[in-house]
């Protein structure tokens, strides 16, 4: 991995092989990142599982064949005193039909760039809403907002 700073922004490009996700937490926990935004991502996922809430749980559908990002964007928050990062993508394969959602996991095939927005100065939380099952992002954790 290979990450720069410029001002607010970071360009990180992850390596072949690096599960995507546990690469971002790493890079935001190196870099005391409590509250970001991934802007943009390009690249190539060797393989990848996809979300789709269907107001319950997530129905997963996984890839098994390198797919082509052409999306790639979420945030970053803390959960339980670690980073917490939730992407959606969409990824172009060998007969270049899109599939996308809310990434499960993924694995960069050769490589990925991506681009981190920082907020200094702000964590945001990433709390489990019981009544959603789902962890939402908070945007000022702690207030009575």
């Amino acid at each position: 991995m290979q990450a720069v700073r410029d001002g607010e922004r970071w360009m990180v490009r992850l390596d072949d092989g690096q599960d995507l996700f546990e690469s971002l937490a790493a890079f935001a926990e190196k870099e005391s990142i409590g509250a970001g935004a991934v802007l943009f991502g390009i690249g190539m996922f060797r393989k990848a599982a996809f979300g789709y809430w269907d107001g319950q749980k997530y129905v997963p559908h996984e890839i098994e064949v390198p797919h082509e990002v052409i999306a790639l964007h979420g945030t970053i928050a803390r959960a339980d005193g670690r980073p917490s990062v939730h992407l959606h993508a969409a990824v172009a394969g060998p007969d270049h039909r899109l599939v996308g959602g809310h990434l499960l996991r993924a694995t960069v095939g050769i490589l990925q760039e991506v681009v981190v927005t920082v907020f200094p100065g702000r964590t945001f939380g990433r709390p489990l809403v019981e009544s959603v099952g789902l962890r939402m992002l908070d945007l000022e954790p702690g207030s009575n907002v």
